[in-house]
């Protein structure tokens, strides 16, 4: 199939990635390019350059607009639509057989734009306003919407999800996140370093436990680390950096426990399978989907927690390393979700068919 894979373009899509979103496009551009598909990835100009690229904006739009000064601020919306605006007119006039928009941008959702190409939407947030309506509104027979896990489908549609949606589970190669036996008794963290990460509550539950921690990620909020999170780094307690996948698994698989500490309702959590397939059992705060990704992966505290998710450390090193392990290869592998992607390309191709075939004349 020739694919446009159309992405969000507040980052580059390239490693280091600054989160899950980023992490997706690359991975998913890339196993479906090893899977013998024509990928053209529409993202920032500034993207990986091992991808065919139709840059959407020439740059990503954090360098031009900092979202800590420009979130949601006129010329910053402005600038971002025009970007989506002409490459979905460039992917409707591109012969593609299909598109997959994680771009969380309303005008790939119009329906006049899916009813021309065949598309799968992966909503990667929960619901939210500036696109909530937009979502609802876009179901069709040549669309497809997949969300994160059954708790993110639920908040989307609290009332029944439409036909056209279901959940798909993010995938990794665990090749890249090898699986090792046994750790050396210290805690790991990784993510963006932001308020609804939740790096706090890891750094007080590793203090109250006793147990050395390593974070890694970037700072995304240099006030929030400033005052919350780099006072702290001190004796157990380091910051080893944002590193690449290839760098950063033999640090997560050396640990004997990831602190998964979402402050928000996490739709997944992709950094809890990447440490789940190196063998970590999990502590972690209960919201969101982590209940749901982890299961009897990892030990749970109450929200906004740290003295619980510190009793909760200890719970979790118990779980045989086997076990999250175990639970990735089931569920959350590469190949799982590619052939899942695949199946949903098919489905909006042949809706878009048969919607063509019932219009009159």
């Amino acid at each position: 199939m020739r694919i446009a894979l159309l992405a969000h373009v507040r980052q580059p899509i390239a490693e280091p990635f600054m989160g899950g979103m980023e992490a997706h496009s690359w991975h998913l551009a890339a196993g479906l390019m090893a899977r013998g598909h024509e990928v053209v990835l529409f993202a920032a100009g500034d993207s990986d350059p091992r991808f065919a690229i139709d840059p959407v904006l020439g740059e990503h739009y954090e360098r031009t607009f900092p979202w800590a000064e420009h979130r949601g601020c006129a010329p910053l919306i402005a600038h971002v639509d025009a970007g989506y605006e002409a490459a979905c007119d460039r992917i409707a006039a591109g012969g593609f057989d299909v598109v997959h928009n994680n771009s969380l941008h309303r005008f790939p959702l119009q329906r006049a734009r899916t009813d021309v190409a065949p598309t799968v939407t992966s909503l990667h947030v929960p619901p939210f306003d500036a696109l909530h309506w937009f979502v609802k509104d876009s179901a069709g027979p040549a669309h497809r919407l997949t969300v994160t896990s059954a708790g993110q489908m639920h908040a989307w549609w609290p009332g029944g999800a439409p036909a056209e949606a279901s959940i798909l589970y993010n995938g990794i190669d665990p090749a890249a996140w090898p699986f090792q036996a046994t750790g050396d008794g210290s805690a790991v963290w990784c993510g963006r370093i932001t308020p609804n990460k939740g790096t706090h509550l890891a750094v007080e539950a590793a203090q109250r436990s006793g147990i050395a921690l390593t974070l890694f990620g970037t700072i995304e909020d240099p006030v929030y680390w400033e005052a919350l999170v780099k006072p702290a780094i001190t004796g157990g307690i380091r910051y080893g950096g944002h590193l690449h996948a290839a760098s950063l698994a033999p640090e997560l698989a050396r640990a004997s426990v990831f602190l998964f500490t979402p402050c928000w309702d996490e739709p997944f959590g992709l950094v809890a399978i990447e440490a789940m397939a190196c063998g970590l059992p999990v502590a972690s705060i209960d919201m969101g989907a982590a209940r749901e990704v982890i299961a009897e992966a990892g030990s749970f505290a109450p929200p906004d927690d740290a003295a619980a998710l510190a009793l909760a450390i200890p719970s979790a090193m118990a779980i045989d390393r086997c076990i999250p392990h175990r639970r990735v290869m089931e569920l959350f592998t590469r190949d799982i979700w590619l052939s899942a992607c695949e199946r949903l390309y098919d489905e909006a191709r042949r809706g878009g068919r048969a919607a063509f075939r019932g219009r009159p004349g």
